[in-house]
């Protein structure tokens, strides 16, 4: 049995570490309101874009559609972009994305289909890395990054156009947790190449019956806007990330903090048992030597 100094200094070890968990909940809860923001912010400007993009591919089609549109015509090449945490203690935050992306290349291997990886996030790299590390092409570490803009996003966007130009690839799907609500983050596998031609909630844009005549063509200005799009999908998702991996962090924290109030309580009842305990030794040994003179 631990002596009342070990358990007096239990209980202090778990307190300290009490009051850490207390203060990076508050840390993320406020963090979270503004990434929240961004992230929802973020949302029409992308699903905007990808209703703009699926108008404009429906007048478009043949030799004459963009090879971000039209796709190689082929599936056997794939980029799997797998965007997490860049740093931990958030639960199964990370642990949730880079599954989902596992059981993809899992399941495209099983299909003979040849992969390649990106990554994004510190946190997303190690787990990969152990089974995957031949085929990662590219990581990238955003935890220096303060603000997540477009331009944090477009290195990452030029690389995979790159790949894709270069043909080294043929379908690239990115993954990323889409934050639905403070207890809810949803693992999430979106398609950037060949472009999804429907906006986010899966229906085309209605035009009404209007006809419109664009200038330059409809070729022209998906030209600019896919690998503008592919930006922009990225930085939505990473802007989810954030909303998702704060919420994922307040919930952990505020669950370490309660199990180490429930410590602290279960170590307070045995150190006040042991040490009433030994009072009522020594008044026993007190007494029977008493009797005994």
């Amino acid at each position: 049995m631990a002596s009342l100094k070990e358990m007096r200094n239990r209980i202090s070890s778990v307190k300290a570490t009490q009051k850490i968990t207390k203060a990076m909940q508050m840390v993320a809860a406020a963090k979270l309101k503004r990434a929240q923001d961004a992230a929802q912010n973020a949302r029409p400007y992308a699903e905007r874009m990808a209703a703009v993009i699926g108008n404009l591919a429906a007048g478009v089609s043949g030799d004459g559609a963009p090879k971000l549109l039209a796709g190689t015509g082929s599936d056997k090449r794939h980029l799997i972009v797998v965007a997490a945490a860049d740093r931990g203690l958030a639960g199964g935050f990370t642990s949730s994305i880079v599954r989902a992306a596992r059981e993809r290349i899992a399941a495209l291997q099983a299909e003979g289909k040849d992969v390649k990886i990106i990554t994004i996030g510190k946190k997303s790299l190690a787990p990969l890395k152990r089974l995957y590390a031949d085929k990662i092409v590219e990581s990238y570490d955003l935890s220096a990054e303060r603000t997540l803009t477009l331009s944090v996003a477009q290195p990452i966007a030029d690389r995979i156009i790159g790949l894709y130009e270069a043909g080294e690839v043929d379908v690239v799907t990115l993954f990323f947790s889409k934050f639905k609500s403070v207890v809810s983050q949803i693992p999430t596998a979106r398609q950037l190449i060949p472009a999804e031609v429907e906006s986010a909630d899966g229906e085309k844009l209605d035009l009404k019956g209007a006809v419109y005549e664009y200038e330059p063509s409809e070729e022209g200005i998906l030209e600019t806007l896919l690998p503008r799009n592919i930006t922009v999908q990225i930085l939505s998702a990473l802007l989810e990330n954030m909303a998702g991996f704060y919420a994922s962090q307040m919930s952990a924290m505020d669950n370490a903090t309660r199990n180490a109030g429930d410590m602290i309580r279960g170590l307070t009842i045995q150190y006040n048992r042991t040490r009433q305990a030994q009072i009522t030794k020594e008044l026993i040994e007190i007494i029977s030597g008493a009797e005994a003179l």
